[in-house]
């Protein structure tokens, strides 16, 4: 994306389509000049910053367009620290088509994708973290993406950053200082403290790197996997949550081929319910890999809710759960279904504390998908078995998988200083290796940065941010 400052951009900031109110936003050099040739109320190149006036837009014609309320941001106390104007319209696709026909015949261009975004970023408004927040918060779809968003638009993430490369820019200087009087053989930095400062900064940004599990379910949903032997319910499960007909249903084992997936919000959580393929030996090559997709779930699955049709043989069914060879980390549940094909011959409920016992997984409920038994009770459990393992909703967590990657090339390189003050290596090489980690900490605030880097965050915004 090749960005000329010194154009004059317009969009429409509001979404397409028809609304009581649009709202075209102009940024630029030329905004004022260019919006006051055909507003008529108020001059304004002489009103004050940060002001509203109602008056009415008219083409070279002097045709009225429409009556509107024109704001006026002049530089630098703007969203992008240029002069902008925004006018809210009424939300005619008519009138706002016109309205932008009017001002690009005039001297301004459309924007781009994000392109007001990144003029803010580009003028120093704030740093890329900062701006790929700005993204998020838009995109944001449940509490827990809107709160992780705002954390980060406050500088979360930029804060922590901004004082560890202060700390390595410290001791990479006096590195280089003992450089320049190598011969003399001085030591500036002091080994000890810097191998204690490492340590300390290396922890931090090992605890701000595995937080992307968690910032990543926060904004892509937590995966939840739904497992189980064939015939045993998930499908029926799954199409009860969802209160839809998402997977199909039928008594004939192995239906399910492929992993189906959709998205409920519970509680302020986006969740990513994931139907699998019946676990069982099989001869089928189609439902072999259904089933082998099926264990690739349960691996990454931030909770799994393994379903057993309701039987009196409990060995058996704590059996099949443990042969899942789950983590002792790995929150899972387990769902025992066909409640109402039970018989009476004993007390189901005595099942239900057996097989949690034979797991030494609790709980265990009993349901019926069917007549929606117990279904609610299960909302409620997977509710606070995910709230019991969210972090402090202060945490700063990266949702970004270009972060984590450049936090992992910092670690690499922070790492080999470790070892390099372990086995005195030259002050050069170790200098070297803490201007790489820097580096790469700068990709994350944009303090280094490339066109390419730019144009692949900016290009996922939408057109009138």
């Amino acid at each position: 994306m090749n960005i000329d400052l010194s154009d004059t951009i317009v969009a429409l900031a509001t979404p397409n389509g028809e609304g009581a109110i649009g709202i075209i936003r102009l940024s630029g050099t030329r905004a004022i000049s260019i919006a006051d040739k055909f507003f008529f109320g108020k001059n304004l190149l002489q009103v004050e910053a940060n002001t509203v006036h109602y008056g009415k837009i008219r083409n070279e014609d002097g045709d009225i367009l429409d009556e509107c309320l024109a704001s006026v941001f002049k530089a630098p106390r703007s969203y992008t620290k240029e002069d902008v104007i925004e006018f809210s319209c009424h939300g005619s696709s008519y009138i706002l088509r016109s309205i932008l026909e009017l001002f690009t015949r005039n001297g301004a261009r459309f924007a781009k994708p994000g392109e007001f975004t990144m003029r803010a970023y580009l003028n120093g408004q704030f740093d890329l973290t900062r701006a790929e927040a700005v993204a998020d918060l838009i995109a944001s779809k449940s509490k827990e993406q809107h709160q992780l968003a705002m954390r980060q638009l406050k500088g979360g993430i930029s804060n922590l950053i901004a004082e560890m490369r202060s700390k390595l820019i410290e001791f990479a200087s006096l590195l280089e200082l003992e450089n320049d009087f190598g011969e003399e053989d001085v030591e500036f930095a002091d080994r000890s403290k810097l191998i204690k400062d490492l340590e300390e900064n290396i922890k931090k940004l090992e605890d701000l790197k595995s937080s992307f599990t968690e910032g990543n379910a926060v904004k892509e949903g937590i995966p939840i996997a739904i497992v189980g032997p064939p015939n045993a319910g998930k499908s029926t499960l799954l199409n009860a949550l969802l209160n839809e007909e998402k997977a199909i249903v039928s008594a004939i084992p192995g239906t399910t081929r492929d992993v189906i997936e959709d998205i409920l919000v519970l509680n302020g959580k986006i969740l990513r319910f994931l139907d699998t393929a019946g676990l069982r030996e099989s001869t089928d090559e189609i439902e072999m890999i259904g089933i082998e997709r099926a264990k690739a779930v349960v691996e990454n699955a931030g909770l799994v809710i393994y379903t057993h049709e309701l039987s009196e043989d409990s060995k058996s069914i704590a059996e099949k759960f443990i042969a899942l060879h789950l983590e002792k980390e790995k929150s899972a549940l387990i769902v025992l279904t066909k409640l109402d094909q039970f018989g009476h011959s004993c007390n189901s409920y005595d099942i239900e504390e057996s097989v949690s016992t034979l797991t030494n997984r609790t709980p265990t409920l009993l349901i019926s998908a069917k007549e929606n038994k117990n279904l609610d009770k299960l909302r409620d459990l997977i509710s606070s078995t995910l709230e019991s393992k969210s972090t402090n909703g202060d945490q700063v967590l990266i949702s970004s998988a270009r972060h984590f990657e450049a936090l992992q090339q910092t670690l690499n390189h922070l790492n080999q200083v470790l070892t390099g003050l372990s086995n005195g290596s030259p002050s050069d090489i170790l200098a070297l290796d803490l201007r790489h980690a820097m580096h790469h900490l700068g990709e994350i605030s944009g303090e280094i940065h490339t066109d390419d880097l730019l144009d692949s965050i900016f290009s996922n915004f939408c057109i009138g941010k």
